[in-house]
């Protein structure tokens, strides 16, 4: 959890950086953290320490019904309150968003996504105390103190806005978008026109992203460069051995289990990260999966629902194995939410891992249909998208490339695509979504990372970006290109 003296010194520093504040204001910043105007600055400082979003919590609406999903002392312990509760994610403001453990329980618990946003510890805290103390008392809104009369009584909480404490000065309310501008979430709705919802805090500062837009370059068009058509994947090994896919982040058991495996005369294949276990299933397409729960990169969960979510890959058979996740009711729970076929706890017995490979080996669909099949079908929603696009129907062609990414949701083209789709229609967080994806499916893919480089300026995220343009510069594919990326580099620095 943040608020420690090295987190003071990490954010006096990046506060003096960003001109926040003038040196000889810095220990009163840090000292009254909450005081006016100081309150925004360290969110903003703290935004750019953890690389996510700001939330100003004096500044939200929070529906009490969202309290239900976290008991209140996990909440205080680990530092987290739940502001926006959507069917498929949750946005969580935490102390510390760089804290995987709580957000694994939530989205495994939950079967929703977590979006972590940062938030100052103290206003954490007493928001935390004071939301359970009303959903207790039977509320159903916890209001932020500095929420106006007027805005409660635009969203529809007219009653609610005498409860609120008259303001302190006629100084003007600040906007309740912290820089970097608070990220919706791929899906959410773009709030332009009258808010109907009380809730807008995922919302915030989307309005706002116009005036960021200074990039000295800008997004290719959708479809002026092809990458080329779909791969076709091999449908089965030559030699007609079933491939399993081995992937664990400890050496020696994969190490091991490979062995074990290839004795049986199994073709084996090893990773030991979530992203290179994805680009194994697109580019070989395993029989069977053995995966890890706790993966870097990509967590194992996640990696499930991918992969049977697919109707190209849907059908492989993934048997789970966990260290931290244990007792028949995980086991349940994995099966029924997530798709997978068995579990077993660590350690294991090595006969215990053959009879579930053999069985989930022997159960397997025999109409499973050809690979390469499902590749075509993905290259026709891809060409289906382009006509749609040189036709002026942006909308129809983002339902095509989602409707191919139903279909193979490790396409390259496909994501890289609907992310330029999503930029052009103004959709940023959409479109770095997608752009993230395709660069996890090619790392060094240059049209991929340098429009995410250019999506991740004009939101605002200049750091971000300037990782993501110094990746480019290492993929350019000419001396110009890489001259002109490290001019860009230095104006942007």
């Amino acid at each position: 959890m943040n608020g420690g003296p090295g987190d003071k010194t990490q954010l006096g520093k990046i506060a003096l950086k960003q001109k926040l504040v003038a040196p000889n204001a810095i220990e009163e910043l840090l000292a009254h953290p909450t005081a006016g105007r100081g309150s925004v600055d360290r969110i903003k400082a703290l935004s750019e320490q953890h690389g996510v979003p700001g939330l100003d919590l004096q500044q939200v609406v929070v529906p009490l019904d969202n309290l239900k999903l976290i008991p209140h002392e996990i909440s205080r312990a680990y530092g987290m309150l739940a502001v926006v509760v959507k069917e498929d994610r949750i946005l969580l403001a935490m102390m510390n968003p760089g804290d995987r453990r709580p957000i694994d329980e939530i989205e495994f618990v939950t079967g929703r996504r977590v979006h972590p946003y940062v938030a100052l510890a103290d206003e954490l805290r007493r928001a935390i105390d004071e939301a359970y103390k009303l959903f207790a008392a039977g509320e159903d809104y916890y209001v932020g103190p500095g929420c106006s009369p007027e805005y409660l009584t635009s969203i529809g909480l007219a009653h609610l806005a005498e409860r609120q404490p008259a303001p302190r000065s006629a100084a003007p309310q600040p906007s309740p978008a912290i820089a970097p501008p608070a990220a919706r979430p791929p899906g959410a709705p773009n709030p332009k026109g009258p808010q109907l919802t009380p809730l807008v805090a995922d919302e915030l500062g989307i309005d706002e992203l116009a005036a960021k837009r200074d990039s000295g370059a800008g997004l290719d068009d959708a479809f002026g460069s092809r990458v080329g058509p779909l791969p076709h994947q091999p449908s089965r090994t030559a030699s007609g051995q079933p491939r399993i896919l081995v992937v664990d982040d400890e050496d020696d058991i994969r190490k091991m289990l490979v062995r074990v495996l290839a004795q049986k005369g199994y073709q084996v294949i090893e990773a030991s990260k979530g992203l290179e276990a994805l680009q194994i299933v697109r580019d070989q397409v395993p029989d069977l999966i053995l995966l890890d729960a706790m993966l870097p990169e990509v967590h194992g969960f996640d990696i499930c629902r991918r992969i049977k979510g697919s109707a190209r890959y849907g059908h492989i058979p993934i048997i789970m194995v966990s260290a931290i996740y244990r007792g028949w009711r995980v086991a349940e729970d994995l099966k029924s939410s997530y798709g997978v076929d068995a579990f077993l706890e660590k350690p294991f017995k090595i006969g215990d891992v053959l009879v579930h490979v053999e069985n989930a080996l022997a159960g397997r669909a025999k109409d499973v249909r050809e690979d390469d099949i499902l590749g075509r079908e993905a290259q026709s929603f891809l060409d289906q998208a382009l006509t749609a696009y040189r036709g002026g129907n942006l909308d129809s062609a983002i339902d095509r490339l989602r409707e191919g990414l139903a279909i193979d949701p490790l396409a390259f083209q496909l994501h890289y695509h609907l992310g330029l789709l999503y930029g052009r229609r103004d959709q940023l967080f959409d479109a770095i979504h997608e752009l993230e994806r395709a660069v996890d499916l090619q790392p060094r893919n240059f049209s991929a990372l340098k429009n995410l480089a250019v999506l991740y300026q004009r939101v605002g995220f200049k750091h971000k970006a300037t990782e993501i343009w110094e990746r480019a510069l290492a993929s350019a594919p000419d001396d110009e290109t890489r001259q002109g990326i490290k001019e860009h580099l230095m104006n942007l620095l």
